[in-house]
C-alpha cells in the first residue's frame, strides 16, 4: 500500500508504473507458453527450444552491454522507451504469425532491441521521486513484476490453450504472442501520453 501511494504522488509517475505494468505482464508469454507453443507449431525438440531461448538471452546481453547507452545517449530516455516498445510490438507480431521456426528466428534480434526499454523507463520513474524514496521505488516496481508473474501464467495459458483447441474458428495458434503485442501496444500510447507532459524533465543530452 505504500508503494502504491508512492506510485500515485504524481500523475506522470502513476502512468509510467501503468506502463511497467503491461511491459512486465506481456513478457509473462515466453515463461507460460513458449515451450508449448514452439512444440506444438513447430514441432521443435528440447535442443532447438534451448538453442532460441540462448539467443535471445545473448541478444539481450548484447544489446545492454553494447547498444544501451549509447542509444539512450542520442535519443533521450523517452525516444528510447518509445523505440523499444515498437521493437516488442514488432517482435510479438512475429512470433505470433510466423508460419515456420526460421521465421520465428527473425523475431529474436527485434525482441533483443526492448532492452532500451527498461533503463529508459527506470530514469524517467526515478526522477520523479527523492532520493529518499529511491529505494520505495524499486520496492514498487519489484511488486508490479511479482504481481504481473502472477496474472501473467493464467492469461496466457488459457489464451493459448483457446486458441488451439479443436473448438477454436480462427486457427491462431500464436494467439498469445499477439495479446502480448496488444498489450505492448496499449503501453506504447500511455507511454507516448504520459511522457508528451508539458512538465516533462527528461534528461536530455548535451
Amino acid at each position: 500500500m505504500g508503494s502504491l501511494r508512492l506510485l500515485r504522488s504524481h500523475h506522470e509517475l502513476w502512468g509510467l508504473a501503468g506502463v511497467y505494468g503491461l511491459y512486465m505482464l506481456s513478457h509473462q508469454v515466453l515463461q507460460s507458453v513458449f515451450v508449448l507453443y514452439t512444440s506444438y507449431r513447430y514441432g521443435w525438440n528440447a535442443e532447438a527450444i534451448g538453442l532460441t531461448l540462448a539467443g535471445i538471452g545473448i541478444g539481450g546481453v548484447i544489446v545492454q552491454g553494447l547498444l544501451v547507452k549509447p542509444i539512450v545517449a542520442a535519443l533521450g530516455e523517452r525516444r528510447s522507451l518509445v523505440v523499444g516498445l515498437c521493437f516488442g510490438i514488432a517482435a510479438f507480431l512475429v512470433w505470433g504469425l510466423a508460419p515456420t521456426g526460421h521465421l520465428f528466428w527473425v523475431g529474436i534480434p527485434l525482441a533483443s532491441m526492448m532492452g532500451l526499454f527498461g533503463p529508459s523507463v527506470q530514469g524517467l520513474m526515478t526522477m520523479r521521486v527523492s532520493v529518499s524514496e529511491q529505494g520505495q521505488l524499486s520496492g514498487a516496481n519489484t511488486s508490479i513484476m511479482g504481481l504481473t508473474g502472477m496474472v501473467g501464467p493464467i492469461v496466457f495459458t488459457t489464451v493459448f490453450a483457446m486458441s488451439i483447441s479443436t473448438r477454436a474458428s480462427w486457427g491462431l495458434p500464436g494467439a498469445a504472442f499477439l495479446a502480448g503485442a496488444v498489450l505492448l501496444a496499449v503501453a506504447l500510447v500511455l507511454a507516448i501520453r504520459v511522457t508528451s507532459s508539458a512538465t516533462q524533465k527528461e534528461r536530455v543530452p548535451s
